[in-house]
This record gives structure tokens, C-alpha cells and sequence, in this order.
């Protein structure tokens, strides 16, 4: 099944092609990748809605990349939980070690290194998102374990793989 029928059986579910956005943004990216102005005015054009309102969408949640993002998109909380207990010194880390600001992908593509305002997991502060997981209770270390799992397991596998393959014991 191609792009646009994985976005038409998805948005036969909803009343209004408008509720129908979220799925089938999350429908583009995983076929993409990210998704450049182009396919969010395919997927505007497959829904028959106004352009602004996928592009609204897309650029406000941090689920969504309008740019391309590496292998492995490490998403750092820094709210205020998250901060108190030591998220900014792991974000100057992380930069330290990836040789990346906040917002940039390592020359080889493995590594995108992001914060977001909140993922709703105070209680494992420090948190970080990594695919579709959570890590939390983080520190250097954990987060230098994470790192090199992450680097010994990318010339193995490819795609969703790759995350589970250095998540156990993360």
C-alpha cells in the first residue's frame, strides 16, 4: 500500500479530514523520514484541507520533523523537573561528546541532538526520548553507556531495530 491509500484508510476513520492530519503526518514522516514542504502539501492535497493547517500541525509538535534528523533523535526534557536534576549539565555533555549544539546531527548522520519542552515523565527526571522510549533517571554515565550501545549497534541493523537493540539496560 503506497503513501497517499495509507492516508486515505486512515482518514476514512475520522469524520472530518481535518481530524485526519496527525495520522497521516505520522503516516508521511515514516515514509520519508522527515517531511519538507513538499510532502506536507501532498498531504494536504490527499486530505482536500488548507495547507496551513498540516503545516500548523507539523512545525508545533516536536513528534514531527520538517528537517531531517539522524539514526538516532535524542530529545533531552528541560523543564523544570528535568532541570533540577541535572538536564542542562547533560545537554552541555551530550554536546561535548557528539561534537553537535542543541538542534544539529552529527556529520555521519547517527546522532540529532534535541531538547522539548516537556515529556510528561517528571517522576524519571532526567528524561530523554529516544525513538519511541523513554530513558530517564539519567546521568553521565547511563549516558555514555546509552552512546556507545547506540554507535556498536548502528552498522548492524537499520531503522526501529536499532533503537530496541541498545534500549536493555539503558
Amino acid at each position: 500500500m503506497n503513501m497517499r491509500e495509507k492516508i486515505e484508510a486512515a482518514a476514512a476513520r475520522y469524520p472530518d479530514q481535518r481530524s485526519a492530519i496527525m495520522p497521516a503526518l505520522l503516516i508521511a514522516q515514516k515514509e520519508h523520514g522527515h517531511l519538507p514542504g513538499p510532502v506536507l502539501e501532498e498531504v494536504a492535497d490527499i486530505l482536500n484541507v488548507e495547507r496551513i493547517w498540516v503545516y500548523e500541525l507539523a512545525t508545533f509538535y516536536t513528534l514531527f520533523h520538517t528537517e531531517p534528523v539522524g539514526m538516532f533523535h535524542l530529545q533531552l526534557c528541560d523543564n523544570v523537573s528535568c532541570m533540577l536534576r541535572g538536564s542542562e549539565d547533560l545537554l552541555g555533555h551530550l554536546e561535548t561528546v557528539l561534537g553537535i549544539k542543541k538542534g544539529g546531527t552529527t556529520p555521519d548522520g547517527l546522532f540529532t541532538l534535541s531538547t522539548v519542552e516537556c515529556l510528561g515523565a517528571c517522576e524519571m527526571a532526567p528524561v530523554m526520548q529516544l525513538g519511541d522510549d523513554y530513558l530517564g533517571d539519567l546521568d553521565i554515565a547511563r549516558i555514555d553507556a546509552l552512546l556507545d550501545r547506540l554507535r556498536a549497534v548502528a552498522g548492524q541493523t537499520t531503522g526501529a531495530d536499532l533503537a530496541a537493540a541498545a534500549l536493555p539496560g539503558a
